[in-house]
């Protein structure tokens, strides 16, 4: 009998040493099966174009599949939650956004918070918003827009990707700033806006620059200016807000991959390690700047920062501005 209990003694407590060292060692194999990296939007916007693009190029790295998850609904909120709810095994990753993380808290109610419930990994990159129109308004400058805004209060409608996004509140912020009255009109997603906006069902849209740029191009919509202080590489001959009279206008957005809180610090640190490499080799950055934005990387640390620093800021626009969830 006492042989017995103390062998179930020796095994637990075997068991209690061997299994830190097996959980190691199965970090350190990672990534040992296929990864999801969650888009909370549909396809065909900025942030699903990113994941696709980092997650081919780390599948190259780490010779495994990374496979991209699309969870919409609710600005976004579905699937941060999924995400926030995962186990932080490195399996499930998400792509973060300054509206879901920075923007959300401060218009609804969510069942995560953004700031305690992920372990933020890295930014990828930053992108401006553009103000785009469809060709058959009569306006090719941000002072004809406003112009345009004054002569019919409430008639001018504007687009934007969802509620909370950095594309609604920069269409409040023109609203605020110029003191116009135009109607928002608010989708789920960039790809069901810019259609609408191609057919003429509305007549403005502020968006990401990346899922805009194909329509400028070919022609179907009209770019009236980017809201960064600078303009941008890939559309050099399109002036700024500021460069069109309204010094300060600045907006854009920012795409990062998160995993749940607890994810493992050395799958944290080798994804951020792969991203910061990839930014900085010429054939991804060339591919982001074609894409219409900016290489940012930097460590974990510098991504929580970030975030901090975006929560207050929009919060005190929203706030000022009096914007509510519609």
């Amino acid at each position: 009998m006492k042989t017995n209990l103390l062998m179930c003694v020796l095994a637990i407590f075997s068991a209690a040493i061997m299994g830190p060292g097996a959980a190691r060692a199965q970090e350190a194999d990672w990534p040992s099966r296929p990864v999801r990296i969650v888009v909370p939007f549909p396809p065909g916007g900025t942030t699903d174009i990113l994941a696709r693009e980092v997650g081919q190029r780390m599948a190259v790295t780490f010779k495994q599949t990374f496979v991209v998850d699309n969870r919409a609904g609710a600005s976004g909120a579905i699937g941060l939650e999924h995400v926030a709810r995962a186990a932080p095994d490195g399996y499930t990753l998400v792509i973060g956004s300054p509206q879901t993380l920075t923007i959300n808290p401060h218009l609804f109610k969510l069942n995560f918070r953004p700031m305690e419930d992920f372990a933020p990994i890295v930014i990828i990159a930053s992108v401006p918003n553009v103000l785009v129109v469809n060709p058959k308004l009569p306006a090719r400058t941000v002072g004809e827009v406003v112009e345009l805004a004054r002569k019919s209060p409430g008639r001018l409608n504007y687009a934007s990707t969802s509620i909370g996004g950095t594309p609604h509140l920069t269409g409040e912020m023109l609203k605020r700033v110029a003191n116009v009255d135009i109607q928002h009109v608010p989708y789920k997603g960039s790809a069901p806006a810019l259609a609408d906006l191609i057919a003429g069902h509305v007549e403005m849209m502020f968006d990401n620059l990346p899922s805009a740029l194909p329509y400028v191009r070919s022609g179907q919509l009209r770019a009236i200016a980017v809201t960064t202080s600078n303009r941008s590489p890939v559309l050099p001959e399109l002036p700024t807000f500021g460069e069109q009279g309204m010094s300060g206008f600045e907006s854009q957005g920012w795409f990062s991959i998160l995993g749940p809180k607890g994810t493992p610090s050395v799958v944290v640190e080798r994804i951020n390690a792969e991203v910061n490499r990839l930014i900085a080799t010429d054939d991804f950055k060339q591919k982001l700047i074609q894409l219409g934005s900016q290489p940012v990387g930097g460590s974990p640390e510098f991504f929580a920062r970030h975030m901090r620093d975006e929560s207050e800021r929009w919060g005190a626009l929203i706030r000022s501005a009096g914007i509510k969830a519609e």
